[in-house]
Protein backbone atom coordinates (compact mmCIF):
# COMPACT_ATOMS: atom_id res chain seq x y z
CA UNK A 1 0.00 0.00 0.00
CA UNK A 2 2.81 2.10 0.69
CA UNK A 3 4.50 1.71 -2.57
CA UNK A 4 1.08 1.88 -4.30
CA UNK A 5 1.16 5.34 -2.83
CA UNK A 6 4.25 6.34 -3.15
CA UNK A 7 3.72 5.33 -7.23
CA UNK A 8 1.07 7.51 -7.35
CA UNK A 9 2.68 10.60 -6.12
CA UNK A 10 5.48 10.54 -8.20
CA UNK A 11 3.41 9.64 -11.13
CA UNK A 12 1.69 13.05 -10.47
CA UNK A 13 5.01 14.85 -9.76
CA UNK A 14 6.33 13.41 -13.47
CA UNK A 15 2.65 14.24 -14.70
CA UNK A 16 3.24 18.20 -13.09
CA UNK A 17 6.52 18.22 -14.47
CA UNK A 18 5.64 17.22 -17.97
CA UNK A 19 2.65 20.00 -18.23
CA UNK A 20 3.95 22.59 -16.44
CA UNK A 21 6.10 23.83 -19.59
CA UNK A 22 3.06 23.55 -21.79
CA UNK A 23 1.04 25.69 -19.22
CA UNK A 24 3.70 28.23 -18.39
CA UNK A 25 3.72 28.54 -23.05
CA UNK A 26 -0.07 28.76 -23.11
CA UNK A 27 -0.08 31.52 -20.86
CA UNK A 28 3.20 33.52 -22.58
CA UNK A 29 0.77 32.72 -25.70
CA UNK A 30 -2.12 34.36 -24.03
CA UNK A 31 -0.52 37.50 -22.25
CA UNK A 32 1.65 37.74 -25.41
CA UNK A 33 -1.63 38.57 -27.38
CA UNK A 34 -3.09 41.00 -25.32
CA UNK A 35 0.38 42.46 -25.03
CA UNK A 36 0.61 46.18 -26.18
CA UNK A 37 1.87 46.46 -29.56
CA UNK A 38 1.79 50.53 -29.69
CA UNK A 39 4.18 53.09 -27.51
CA UNK A 40 4.47 56.49 -27.49
CA UNK A 41 8.18 57.86 -26.02
CA UNK A 42 9.87 61.03 -24.53
CA UNK A 43 13.42 61.34 -24.90
CA UNK A 44 16.04 64.00 -23.43
CA UNK A 45 19.70 64.20 -24.44
CA UNK A 46 22.92 65.76 -25.61
CA UNK A 47 23.56 66.14 -29.37
CA UNK A 48 27.45 66.38 -29.87
CA UNK A 49 28.07 67.75 -33.32
CA UNK A 50 30.83 66.17 -35.20
CA UNK A 51 34.40 67.28 -34.93
CA UNK A 52 37.03 69.29 -36.42
CA UNK A 53 38.70 66.65 -37.78
CA UNK A 54 35.50 64.78 -39.61
CA UNK A 55 33.33 67.69 -40.71
CA UNK A 56 33.15 68.11 -44.13
CA UNK A 57 35.40 70.60 -46.55
CA UNK A 58 33.72 73.53 -46.64
CA UNK A 59 31.76 73.94 -43.50
CA UNK A 60 30.68 76.63 -42.92
CA UNK A 61 32.16 76.71 -38.93
CA UNK A 62 35.01 75.41 -39.98
CA UNK A 63 35.36 78.35 -42.12
CA UNK A 64 34.26 80.85 -39.16
CA UNK A 65 37.02 79.26 -36.97
CA UNK A 66 39.72 81.22 -39.18
CA UNK A 67 38.29 84.57 -37.56
CA UNK A 68 35.68 84.09 -35.36
CA UNK A 69 36.88 83.05 -31.41
CA UNK A 70 34.63 79.87 -30.38
CA UNK A 71 35.25 75.88 -30.63
CA UNK A 72 32.71 73.49 -32.39
CA UNK A 73 31.88 71.91 -29.04
CA UNK A 74 29.96 75.09 -28.01
CA UNK A 75 27.28 73.99 -29.91
CA UNK A 76 26.82 70.75 -28.47
CA UNK A 77 23.85 70.98 -26.46
CA UNK A 78 20.60 70.10 -25.17
CA UNK A 79 18.07 68.14 -27.27
CA UNK A 80 14.80 66.18 -26.90
CA UNK A 81 12.04 65.10 -28.71
CA UNK A 82 9.28 62.21 -29.05
CA UNK A 83 8.47 59.37 -31.17
CA UNK A 84 5.80 56.55 -32.01
CA UNK A 85 6.75 52.50 -32.07
CA UNK A 86 5.05 49.62 -33.51
CA UNK A 87 5.72 45.97 -32.18
CA UNK A 88 5.57 44.13 -36.07
CA UNK A 89 6.64 41.04 -33.91
CA UNK A 90 8.47 39.89 -30.62
CA UNK A 91 11.66 40.96 -32.52
CA UNK A 92 11.28 44.02 -34.69
CA UNK A 93 9.56 47.11 -34.04
CA UNK A 94 9.16 50.25 -36.55
CA UNK A 95 8.73 53.76 -35.19
CA UNK A 96 8.36 57.36 -36.03
CA UNK A 97 10.26 60.13 -34.17
CA UNK A 98 10.42 64.27 -33.80
CA UNK A 99 12.81 66.03 -32.29
CA UNK A 100 14.37 69.85 -31.88
CA UNK A 101 18.14 71.18 -31.05
CA UNK A 102 19.06 74.90 -31.18
CA UNK A 103 22.21 76.28 -29.61
CA UNK A 104 22.97 80.00 -29.94
CA UNK A 105 27.02 80.50 -29.10
CA UNK A 106 28.11 84.21 -28.70
CA UNK A 107 31.36 84.85 -30.28
CA UNK A 108 34.56 87.72 -31.42
CA UNK A 109 36.82 88.41 -34.00
CA UNK A 110 40.00 86.87 -32.95
CA UNK A 111 42.06 89.47 -34.26
CA UNK A 112 40.18 92.58 -34.40
CA UNK A 113 38.47 95.40 -32.57
CA UNK A 114 36.70 98.25 -32.82
CA UNK A 115 38.31 101.72 -32.96
CA UNK A 116 37.48 102.21 -29.30
CA UNK A 117 39.10 98.91 -28.16
CA UNK A 118 35.98 96.86 -27.62
CA UNK A 119 35.25 93.42 -29.32
CA UNK A 120 33.51 93.17 -32.42
CA UNK A 121 30.48 90.84 -31.76
CA UNK A 122 27.88 87.86 -33.29
CA UNK A 123 25.95 85.18 -32.23
CA UNK A 124 25.96 81.94 -34.16
CA UNK A 125 22.83 80.10 -33.70
CA UNK A 126 22.18 76.55 -35.49
CA UNK A 127 18.46 74.93 -35.14
CA UNK A 128 17.92 71.31 -36.14
CA UNK A 129 14.11 69.42 -36.08
CA UNK A 130 14.98 65.86 -37.20
CA UNK A 131 12.32 63.80 -38.32
CA UNK A 132 13.08 60.17 -38.59
CA UNK A 133 11.54 56.90 -39.62
CA UNK A 134 13.08 53.75 -38.05
CA UNK A 135 13.32 50.27 -38.06
CA UNK A 136 14.72 48.12 -34.74
CA UNK A 137 16.10 44.46 -33.98
CA UNK A 138 15.09 43.04 -30.12
CA UNK A 139 17.85 40.11 -30.31
CA UNK A 140 16.52 38.44 -26.78
CA UNK A 141 12.50 39.84 -27.68
CA UNK A 142 10.47 42.43 -25.95
CA UNK A 143 9.50 40.23 -22.92
CA UNK A 144 12.36 40.76 -20.77
CA UNK A 145 13.56 42.54 -17.73
CA UNK A 146 15.92 44.61 -19.78
CA UNK A 147 15.26 44.68 -23.49
CA UNK A 148 18.54 45.92 -25.51
CA UNK A 149 17.80 47.15 -29.34
CA UNK A 150 20.11 48.28 -32.34
CA UNK A 151 18.25 49.77 -35.19
CA UNK A 152 18.80 51.99 -38.62
CA UNK A 153 16.83 54.44 -40.77
CA UNK A 154 16.50 57.89 -42.32
CA UNK A 155 16.48 60.99 -41.19
CA UNK A 156 14.83 64.67 -42.80
CA UNK A 157 16.97 67.11 -40.99
CA UNK A 158 15.04 70.46 -40.98
CA UNK A 159 17.82 72.91 -39.91
CA UNK A 160 18.45 76.61 -39.88
CA UNK A 161 21.76 78.62 -39.27
CA UNK A 162 22.22 82.11 -38.66
CA UNK A 163 25.06 84.66 -37.64
CA UNK A 164 24.06 87.89 -36.57
CA UNK A 165 26.06 91.07 -35.76
CA UNK A 166 29.14 93.32 -36.59
CA UNK A 167 30.82 91.98 -39.41
CA UNK A 168 34.74 92.91 -40.35
CA UNK A 169 34.59 94.00 -44.61
CA UNK A 170 38.37 93.17 -45.13
CA UNK A 171 38.43 94.90 -48.40
CA UNK A 172 38.92 98.20 -46.53
CA UNK A 173 38.76 97.09 -42.93
CA UNK A 174 34.85 98.81 -42.12
CA UNK A 175 33.01 97.41 -39.86
CA UNK A 176 29.06 96.63 -40.61
CA UNK A 177 25.78 94.96 -38.79
CA UNK A 178 24.54 92.13 -40.41
CA UNK A 179 22.06 89.21 -40.85
CA UNK A 180 23.10 86.27 -42.31
CA UNK A 181 21.04 83.38 -42.60
CA UNK A 182 20.06 79.92 -44.44
CA UNK A 183 17.90 76.97 -43.73
CA UNK A 184 16.87 74.06 -45.54
CA UNK A 185 16.29 70.54 -45.32
CA UNK A 186 19.03 67.40 -45.41
CA UNK A 187 18.09 63.99 -46.19
CA UNK A 188 20.44 61.07 -44.28
CA UNK A 189 21.09 57.63 -42.32
CA UNK A 190 20.19 57.19 -38.85
CA UNK A 191 21.96 54.76 -36.64
CA UNK A 192 21.04 53.76 -33.19
CA UNK A 193 21.04 51.58 -30.35
CA UNK A 194 20.15 51.20 -26.55
CA UNK A 195 17.97 49.39 -23.74
CA UNK A 196 15.39 50.01 -22.20
CA UNK A 197 13.50 48.55 -19.04
CA UNK A 198 9.50 47.33 -18.49
CA UNK A 199 8.47 49.17 -15.25
CA UNK A 200 4.77 47.32 -14.72
CA UNK A 201 2.78 46.80 -17.32
CA UNK A 202 2.72 49.95 -19.03
CA UNK A 203 6.22 51.97 -18.46
CA UNK A 204 9.80 51.77 -19.68
CA UNK A 205 12.56 53.73 -19.26
CA UNK A 206 16.05 53.65 -20.73
CA UNK A 207 18.76 54.59 -22.68
CA UNK A 208 19.81 55.44 -26.29
CA UNK A 209 22.94 56.41 -28.36
CA UNK A 210 22.44 57.65 -31.69
CA UNK A 211 24.15 58.39 -34.67
CA UNK A 212 23.20 61.09 -37.51
CA UNK A 213 24.70 62.21 -40.81
CA UNK A 214 23.77 65.04 -42.99
CA UNK A 215 25.05 68.07 -44.90
CA UNK A 216 22.72 71.18 -45.50
CA UNK A 217 23.50 73.34 -48.57
CA UNK A 218 24.64 77.57 -47.43
CA UNK A 219 25.65 78.43 -51.12
CA UNK A 220 22.78 80.48 -51.39
CA UNK A 221 23.56 83.12 -48.68
CA UNK A 222 26.51 84.86 -49.96
CA UNK A 223 27.62 86.88 -46.72
CA UNK A 224 28.75 83.14 -45.29
CA UNK A 225 31.69 82.05 -45.62
CA UNK A 226 31.04 78.51 -46.22
CA UNK A 227 28.60 76.45 -48.85
CA UNK A 228 27.44 73.70 -46.01
CA UNK A 229 26.85 73.20 -43.17
CA UNK A 230 27.93 69.75 -41.17
CA UNK A 231 24.57 68.76 -39.31
CA UNK A 232 26.29 65.36 -38.60
CA UNK A 233 27.12 64.12 -34.50
CA UNK A 234 25.77 61.50 -31.94
CA UNK A 235 23.08 62.16 -29.38
CA UNK A 236 22.73 60.10 -26.07
CA UNK A 237 19.36 60.46 -24.67
CA UNK A 238 17.41 59.01 -21.42
CA UNK A 239 14.13 57.15 -22.79
CA UNK A 240 10.58 57.38 -21.27
CA UNK A 241 8.09 55.02 -23.10
CA UNK A 242 4.38 54.48 -22.43
CA UNK A 243 2.83 51.20 -23.78
CA UNK A 244 -0.70 51.06 -25.03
Amino acid sequence: MTKRYWFQRLTLVCAFALLAPALAAAQIVRVSRSEPRNAIGFNIGYFVLRGVESRVNDDVLLADLTELAFEVDDFNYVTFGGEWLYAVSDYLEVGAGLGYYQRGVPTVYRHFQNADGTEIAQELKLRVVPITATLRFLPIGRRNVVEPYVGAGIGVFNWHYSEVGEFVDFSDNSIFPARFTADGNAIGPVVLAGLRAPIGDIWAVGGEIRWQRAEGDTSEERGLLGTKIDLGGWTTSFTVHLRF
